[in-house]
């Protein structure tokens, strides 16, 4: 089996750099990320009723998901950060999401947590969901899928431009 035909996510080769410490958005810089953050979702095919599984640290992204869900009348699914990937395939599965959201890596409690190496376990047989949102909060290598994976801070730029 050639590595194309491989069920094994690539290795994304763009890093971004990371983001800095204690990052913080004034209101005007929320309310623009959640105007780009909502256009992204509605290219994404999220409408009014839609679900989105959202796995993502205590962070400004995770707020701007929330309000992007909200203008688009879509309703956001915590899905707990250490949660085995059964339960979370379980989560997803039963929620209906198209589109995940999720962090790269984060820190969970005094480790570093795969967020989107637990999100690709638990996407395995989840054929519904078509789009992944990676939001990038440490350094290091991220399983990629680049049929259904995107870089938030990408879409934000493009997508939401």
């Amino acid at each position: 089996m050639s590595a194309d035909q491989s069920n094994e996510p690539a290795q994304d080769p763009r890093f971004p750099t990371p983001p800095e410490p204690g990052a913080e958005f004034v209101h005007l810089q929320l309310l623009s990320r959640a105007r780009q953050a909502t256009r992204v979702l509605e290219q994404l095919g999220v409408k009014r009723g839609d679900r989105v599984a959202v796995l993502l640290p205590m962070a400004p992204e995770s707020v701007v998901a929330t309000m992007a869900c909200g203008r688009v009348d879509a309703t956001r699914v915590t899905l707990p950060i250490g949660e085995p990937a059964g339960l979370l395939r379980n989560r997803i599965r039963e929620s209906g999401a198209r589109v995940v959201i999720t962090a790269d890596s984060c820190h969970h409690g005094e480790r570093r947590y795969a967020a989107k190496h637990h999100v690709d376990r638990a996407l395995v047989g989840v054929d519904r969901v078509r789009s992944v949102l990676v939001v990038h909060r440490m350094p290091g290598p991220v399983p990629w899928h680049p049929d259904r994976d995107l870089w938030w801070h990408e879409a934000l730029d493009t997508l939401g431009a």
